[in-house]
């Protein structure tokens, strides 16, 4: 049996044992435990995150043409 299939083996008897035992109920457990915990949470996707963060760069390069258009207002300045 080449090492390969011997490591193939082994990783499968372990799935198996893991897959009978109480540790699958504890892993099936702590996963749904997670996920309330982490739909409790105030979170956003990373679309709505890209999405607000180009919203954002939009609104700051507004905010400096209006500023820089109030600059040139206070100074007298053709507009």
């Amino acid at each position: 049996m080449s090492k390969q299939n011997l490591l193939e083996e082994i990783s499968a008897r372990i799935s198996e044992a893991v897959a009978a035992s109480p540790a699958k109920d504890l892993e099936k457990n702590l996963k749904a435990s997670m996920a309330g915990l982490l739909a409790r949470l105030d979170l956003v996707t990373r679309e709505e995150f890209d999405v607000q963060a180009q919203v954002l760069a939009h609104t700051r390069e507004q905010l400096r043409a209006l500023e820089e258009r109030l600059a040139r207002l206070e100074s007298g300045d053709d507009v």
